[in-house]
């Protein structure tokens, strides 16, 4: 699952549409607030089908809360069922083969076999017999050709029969090879591998929340075929959201990580908040970003952390942060 920001370049050029850094309290480097101005990010979640197959279950609406393991969809498996039967009786065959490999013929199994052999030898014996009594009528005028045909035909199945048979009971008495005994473990194995990838797509067909937040977006309905990796839901964190702001150089040395920060939306809700990141490398200016000094041209990217149990702070507000300087501090 990738985590993903909504419109990002949009949030990140309005992130900067009041980086108008204005100082209150005196001008110049000796002020004792910077205000900065931005938007509201969040981290979403954009959840996809594993499988393919038809949604038949959307068990959320747009705006629910979710928790981490809560089923969010189903996608049928009625189709994974029916070849999961087959291939738990492919692996039941499997299994039986290779257990009768293992064990070798039955002294029962090799006495059949050798009565078998011991009928086939009977019957090529009476086919070979009545071949004779044809041919010889064949020489006196009292048989045609073709009852000659048909009694060599009689005589090639009864000796193909006898052949057979011999084989058979010869290979029950030596038992399997190891070549042989290798080859339906191989089989098993297979089987095994088979049925456990139907478990697994089975498994992959209920479409869960990787972890906790809200659903901010549907992106498939029931009946829609899907494929793997088709979007069916978006998940944002609003619990930990952040205020996306632009510091100028002169004000980095007079700021701290972990400082508090006020924050204001447009609305009118503050909420205290905490600088968690400063970006190391320089940026210039966002479009549409402007500054009252015109003369610096480089910013630098700064994360305002927030706490919002009630999910009222969304990603997309704009909102405006004081910092206290050093100084002021």
């Amino acid at each position: 699952m990738k985590h993903v920001l909504r419109n990002p370049a949009r949030w990140r050029g309005a992130a900067g549409l009041g980086l108008c850094v204005w100082l209150a309290g005196c001008s110049g480097d000796q002020a004792d607030v910077i205000q900065v101005s931005g938007h509201i990010e969040a981290t979403e979640v954009r959840i996809s089908s594993k499988t393919t197959g038809r949604l038949s279950q959307l068990m959320i609406d747009e705006g629910d809360r979710v928790q981490s393991g809560q089923v969010l969809a189903q996608v049928d498996t009625t189709d994974l069922h029916i070849s999961r039967r087959a291939a738990d009786a492919e692996r039941a065959l499997a299994e039986a083969e290779l257990r009768l490999r293992m064990a070798g013929a039955r002294s029962e199994d090799i006495a059949a076999a050798r009565a078998g052999m011991q009928q086939a030898e009977t019957e090529l014996a009476a086919a070979e017999k009545d071949l004779s009594r044809i041919r010889a009528l064949l020489e006196t005028g009292s048989a045609t050709q073709k009852m000659e045909d048909d009694a060599q035909a009689r005589r090639d199945v009864a000796q193909g029969r006898l052949d057979a048979a011999r084989e058979q009971w010869q290979r029950l008495k030596r038992g399997s090879r190891p070549e042989e005994i290798d080859a339906a473990a191989a089989r098993l194995d297979a089987a095994d591998a088979r049925v456990a990838q139907i478990r697994q797509q089975i498994a992959d067909a209920r479409i869960v929340a990787p972890s906790a937040g809200r659903v901010t977006e549907k992106l498939a309905e029931p009946g829609e075929l899907l494929g793997v990796g088709s979007p069916v839901v978006i998940l944002t964190n609003l619990d930990s959201p952040w205020l996306t702001v632009y510091l100028s150089e002169p004000d980095l040395g007079r700021v701290a990580l972990g400082q508090d920060v006020d924050v204001t939306t447009d609305g009118g809700e503050e909420r205290k908040g905490t600088l968690t990141y400063v970006s190391s490398e320089a940026e210039f200016t966002p479009r549409n970003v402007q500054t009252r000094d015109e003369r610096v041209k480089l910013v630098f990217e700064a994360r305002v952390g927030l706490e919002n149990p009630d999910g009222i702070w969304k990603p997309g507000m704009p909102a405006e942060a004081s910092l206290q300087t050093r100084r002021a501090q």
